[in-house]
């Protein structure tokens, strides 16, 4: 099977989330097709990233596309198996490794000690009995014979660990090649498959918009109804100047909620590559957990906002809405302990991110309050950008690398969005109190 060898560039992730949610709010707020119909680009884009499983057919309503997935088991059962093969000739191989470099080592002990026997005798016989000289020589004698003993029994065992290794590891290297060979037809028999499909893609979905029903329509649009019924949000927006706080908090509550399908790409891609290319990344993971991280936190607002919070509120549900005012009113302090209490914690630990000593970044000595705003804004080029020796604070230590003050800069952000909405729900609780609206 072909490797990916691919690594997501950092700025490619920070684009993907700024750039992707901007275009799906965008496809989210245009006008709604009076009749269902199936898309040629939306095919192309499933025939990409899912052909290897038949979606694109699956998706026109083709059960031809149950063909695909067989091949695509047979992929993954052979890669298994291939695993299991190389994990088997990784063993076998350094028991070769290791029986050779004893075998190479002991032979020439021995012989080296064999040599050394006569001259060692001769000397035994020459000395003075009960002498030192004597003694030495006979220990001598004895130190090489137990050498000889010793290593001749090593090189027994090292010759039958070779022996038995040596084939282990010719027939693990047979089945990792014969499963290779399986998982590569395999993958060509799929990209055959895909390669046809998208010359026939036009022709089939217009045969599937040729087929839908009245039936089809009417699902399509009591399910576009129930869908503009349930999109309320707008709902929670407050009148007066209250509005631009919740306006917000919606706009940034639904921007980090497209980040999900952001997920939904980026691990089914780790799924393939580790499973169908046996090529694992070093990125995939720690992208989506520092991604929903950000988004945890910048989504707060939103919640406190839409009341998604879970509380307790066997007593608060009954209150008049006055009443209800008045404990938000009381209880808010608790909040806002909190609040501020995440928004200056984050603030210093987005000020220590990059402050990390990290090349001449002038960023990083600004906020190590070793020069002034002024000076970083005077002394400011292009080289601060595209120079690679700088980095601007603190890093990931894994193999990707990633600049992680910007994480801790979103908590910040996360924090003041959720002091605004505090500050919104106490001015809409307070107007419910004097003016009783």
């Amino acid at each position: 099977m072909p490797e990916l060898g691919y690594t997501l560039p950092h700025w490619a992730y920070w684009v993907g989330l700024i750039v992707f949610p901007i275009v799906a709010m965008a496809l989210a707020r245009r006008p709604r097709p009076e009749r269902r119909t199936y898309s040629l680009s939306l095919g192309y884009m499933i025939l990409v990233t899912g052909g290897m499983l038949g979606l694109h057919r699956f998706y026109l309503r083709n059960l031809w596309g149950l063909l695909f997935i067989p091949v695509f088991l047979a992929i993954l059962f052979a890669n298994a198996q291939g695993q299991d093969a190389r994990s088997a000739l990784s063993d076998a191989s350094n028991t070769v490794r290791v029986a050779e470099r004893t075998l190479e080592r002991e032979r020439a002990r021995v012989s080296e000690a064999e040599a050394s026997l006569p001259e060692l005798r001769a000397e035994a016989e020459a000395a003075e009995e009960g002498s030192f000289a004597l003694r030495s020589a006979e220990r001598q004698l004895q130190r090489a014979e137990r050498t000889i003993e010793r290593g001749r029994a090593t090189i027994a065992e090292a010759e039958a660990e070779l022996a038995e290794a040596q084939p282990v590891a010719e027939a693990a290297r047979a089945d990792l090649d014969y499963w290779a060979g399986v998982a590569r037809w395999a993958f060509y028999i799929l990209l055959a498959g895909i390669a046809l499909d998208a010359l026939l893609l036009p022709a089939m979905v217009s045969k599937a918009n040729g087929r839908l029903s009245t039936e089809d329509e009417q699902e399509a649009q009591a399910a576009l109804e129930d869908a503009e019924e349930t999109a309320g949000d707008a709902r929670f927006v407050s009148p007066g100047w209250t509005g631009w706080i919740d306006r917000l908090s919606l706009f940034c509550g639904e921007f980090v909620a497209y980040w999900a399908v952001i997920a939904v790409f980026v691990y089914y891609f780790e799924v393939i590559s580790r499973y169908v290319f046996n090529s694992p990344t070093n990125w995939a993971h720690e992208a989506m957990y520092l991604m929903f991280g950000m988004q945890y936190l910048v989504a707060g607002a939103y919640a406190m906002l839409t009341e998604s919070h879970v509380r307790v509120d066997v007593f608060y549900a009954r209150m008049s809405p006055r009443r209800k005012a008045i404990t938000d009113i009381l209880t808010s302090v608790f909040f806002f302990i909190f609040a501020f209490t995440l928004l200056f914690t984050s603030w210093t630990f987005a000020m220590d991110a990059i402050a990390v000593p990290s090349g001449n970044a002038l960023v990083s000595d600004w906020a190590r309050g070793e020069i002034s705003l002024a000076e970083v804004a005077a002394n400011w080029d292009m080289s601060q950008w595209t120079d690679p020796n700088i980095r601007w604070g603190e890093i990931s230590f894994n193999e990707w690398e990633i600049p992680l003050w910007p994480m801790k800069w979103v908590m910040v952000v996360g924090g003041l969005l959720l002091v605004l909405q505090g500050v919104s729900k106490l001015a809409q609780d307070l107007r419910i109190v004097v003016r009783g609206y």
